[in-house]
């Protein structure tokens, strides 16, 4: 499995960076993959982060994209057609895309949620018409996942590791993310 997470300026570094940590922890091959033409790009705190790669017609020979949010990260890549046509032939050809906070709008002008669960970061939902829209921490609908936010990252990762076919478990033990999960 390759997984491409996609970067525009002013992305939310909390979401691309540790997606892309649980993945490569879980060996799951990922890039940060720039839609910027150097690969040098600044997150949404001002974050300078250097991508493993420029976007490139490459994009359609990974298993899985991943949308981080953050403004304005997400309407970058929304706004982007070279990201509207690879959302749309990861659709089409029935393989993963992830998004996470307001990154769903790129899930919106790709016209592929309709009829479909998605959650997003609140205040989104009107954006997402015709989708069926969820409050719930992460969404899965066939190879579609979605999640809301920022402190959702983690779980948004570990459900990408599990939805790829692996097991998340002794991932999960070893980050200490278990403990996370434990009530007093």
């Amino acid at each position: 499995m390759k997984v491409a997470v996609l970067l525009a300026t002013g992305f939310e570094e909390a979401e691309a960076l540790f997606t892309t940590n649980i993945l490569r922890r879980a060996e799951i091959k990922t890039d940060l993959v720039t839609i910027n033409d150097k690969k040098e790009v600044v997150g949404a705190h001002d974050m300078k982060i250097v991508a493993d790669k420029i976007f490139d017609d490459s994009i359609y020979d990974y298993d899985m994209i991943v949308l981080p949010g953050g403004l304005p990260g997400a309407t970058n890549l929304r706004d982007d057609e070279r990201v509207i046509k690879a959302v749309q032939y990861f659709n089409d050809n029935d393989k993963y895309i992830g998004a996470i906070c307001a990154a769903p709008i790129v899930l919106k002008k790709a016209g592929i949620i309709k009829g479909k669960k998605v959650t997003s970061y609140p205040g989104f939902e009107d954006e997402l018409e015709g989708a069926e829209y969820l409050q719930d921490k992460v969404v899965k609908d066939g190879k579609l996942i979605t999640a809301r936010g920022p402190a959702i990252t983690m779980d948004f990762a570990y459900s990408i590791v599990e939805m790829l076919g692996y097991d998340s478990s002794l991932l999960k033990e070893g980050m200490l993310y278990n403990m996370l999960m434990k009530t007093k």
